[in-house]
């Protein structure tokens, strides 16, 4: 069974296939994408994901007539960098990649946004092919936005930059450790937890299927995950409004990943604990306390940390949501439960608040 959901923008819309054995496609799918054979293709991915999926890849586009350069980068956020993508882009001149040449990015959410912003940027825009192999990449591979990190912040030197077409094969997520697939399943219960209780609802209960990577399940849940995302791009492609919605917990999310070194935290587990954070911020705001209560529930149930290690400071965390792009002459802006299911996006938060949001996260039992 394959899945086939739209992302509506216009003479930039593309689809996204889920389903399995989908890589058996690729070369098909590039010859109805219009990419001639002539134009050499790079395929991005990582070193974990290359010895599994790359030669086979690679075959199968070559016997399509493709000529095909491939370039694997190390595995970790910390690849996610102008060195890196330096790196990249020599390959890519040194195949001899034109206009009508396209990037393939096969690998999670690093190798997506990596590798999207080389295509972006390589002639001022070349082809571009999203191959998710994680569950965290059905957020990060829908919508087009690619980036790389800098030190101080993380996604800063990016572009918005859509995608040919999204091929999701559910077979690449069986070699997945339990922590990844944990992480990957918190963006999938944030589209819930932003505009669909009944499905933020569904994942807790079925998160028994999910964790064990039930096809049906999973099928289900990345289908409704990505039907989400796509709605919401479709109206707000370069989030000028709506869009922001997408960024519940990010704001602090981004701040524990870019203290802890891009290294402690899964960007899935960073993010779960912004999202209580946030429902902690929505309390303090004047929201019911059980929005909280059902956040964490949902989150512990996905296997998801909610909690803040107490090392973590609450200057350097303050200092690193300073350089979010979500920072606005000096008062931070936040993505806001109402309920579950929907959100507000609050601005002119004051910083005292967010420093005792942060204290609580360090707390054990109840904030309250």
């Amino acid at each position: 069974m394959i899945r086939t959901i739209q992302v509506e923008l216009g003479e930039r819309s593309y689809p996204i296939f889920i389903g399995s054995g989908l890589l058996s496609q690729i070369g098909d799918r590039c010859v109805e994408a219009g990419f001639p054979v002539r134009s050499p293709l790079l395929v991005v991915t990582d070193s974990e994901v290359a010895p599994r999926y790359l030669p086979a890849l690679e075959e199968n586009l070559r016997s399509k007539g493709y000529t095909v350069a491939s370039h694997v980068i190390p595995a970790g956020e910390a690849s996610k960098s102008l060195q890196v993508y330096e790196e990249v882009m020599t390959t890519a001149i040194s195949a001899g990649l034109d206009r009508s040449s396209a990037v393939l990015a096969m690998g999670g959410g690093v190798v997506g946004d990596l590798a999207g912003f080389v295509a972006a940027t390589y002639m001022r825009g070349i082809g571009f092919l999203q191959l998710p192999t994680t569950i965290l990449a059905h957020d990060s591979s829908v919508g087009g936005k690619v980036a790389v990190n800098h030190p101080l912040a993380k996604n800063m030197i990016g572009a918005f930059y859509q995608p040919s077409l999204v091929l999701y094969d559910l077979d690449t997520l069986a070699t997945l450790p339990a922590r990844q697939i944990s992480s990957g399943l918190a963006e999938v219960v944030k589209h819930g937890l932003i505009l669909d209780k009944e499905f933020a609802c569904w994942c807790r209960e079925h998160a028994g299927e999910l964790l064990a990577l039930d096809a049906e399940a999973l099928g289900y849940a990345l289908e409704r995950g990505c039907a989400i995302k796509a709605d919401v791009v479709g109206n707000d492609e370069r989030e000028q409004g709506q869009r922001a919605i997408l960024n519940l917990g990010h704001t602090i999310g981004h701040a524990i990943e870019a203290v802890g070194g891009y290294g402690v935290f899964l960007h899935g587990e960073a993010i779960a604990i912004g999202m209580a954070g946030s429902a902690l911020l929505a309390a303090k705001l004047g929201r019911d306390t059980a929005i909280y209560e059902d956040t964490v529930s949902m989150l512990s149930a996905l296997g998801l940390p909610t909690r803040l290690p107490a090392e973590y400071g609450e200057d350097e965390l303050i200092e690193a949501m300073m350089h979010d792009k979500k920072f606005k002459e000096g008062k931070m802006t936040f993505i806001v439960p109402d309920a579950i299911g929907a959100v507000s996006i609050v601005g002119n938060v004051e910083e005292s608040l967010v420093r005792e949001v942060i204290a609580q996260l360090k707390k054990e039992g109840s904030p309250w």
